[in-house]
Order: C-alpha cells, then sequence, then structure tokens
C-alpha cells in the first residue's frame, strides 16, 4: 500500500497501527445509491480512538436518505473484527457541516461523471 493510501481523507485520532484498518474497513462500505465507497462519497467526517470506545461521525448526502440504517450497520459490522474487543463501537450521525459533493474523492467525482 503506498503512503497515499494511508492518507485519511477525513480527521483520525488514535493509535497509528489501527490507522491503516480502519480506513480499509471504511472503504468496504459502500453507498449502496451511488455504489461508491463512503470514504469516497465523503460520508466520514471524523474517527477518534480512545482507549474506551471508537467513534465514527458520519453524515448522510441527506438527512432523508434511505439507506442510513443500512450504512450505520454495514459501518459497525466492518470495525467490529478489526477493533479491540474492549473497545465499544459509536456510529454518530451528524449533519453540521452539511454534506457537499465537494466532499467526495477525485475517483467517485470522476465515475459520477463531473
Amino acid at each position: 500500500m503506498s503512503p497515499n493510501e494511508l492518507d485519511t481523507p477525513f480527521p483520525y485520532s488514535g493509535p497509528e497501527a489501527l490507522k491503516a484498518p480502519l480506513l480499509a474497513a471504511l472503504r468496504r462500505v459502500v453507498d449502496p445509491e451511488v455504489a461508491l465507497s463512503i470514504v469516497d462519497v465523503g460520508l466520514v467526517y471524523g474517527v477518534t480512538v480512545t482507549q474506551e470506545r471508537l467513534q465514527v461521525l458520519l453524515t448522510m448526502t441527506s438527512a432523508a436518505c434511505p439507506v442510513t440504517h443500512i450504512i450505520v450497520q454495514d459501518v459497525e459490522a466492518e470495525l467490529d473484527p478489526i477493533v479491540p474487543p474492549d473497545l465499544t463501537i459509536d456510529v454518530t450521525l451528524v449533519w453540521e457541516p452539511p454534506w457537499t459533493p465537494e466532499r467526495m474523492s477525485a475517483r467517485a467525482k470522476a465515475f459520477m461523471g463531473w
């Protein structure tokens, strides 16, 4: 994996050893409405790992997103096998700042034809 692939497109605070596995896990979660990773769509606003919990700040493209629960469940399912068993996984939905297409990766924009 190249160094650029390890750069997180969102704020990360936590053990360096967890950074790459967390990023890989989040890249495996797909927004079913656009068939792209939630990382590429720009839905992950940040990840913080403490001794007690792993918190993922997540947004949706719209507050009316019909697949929010699916995405949250998929995030939890992907993270569960890679985090230490004593950490609580906390996926927190946030709405500020609002999501905009500018948050999308170059790959996502190219896929969408933008």
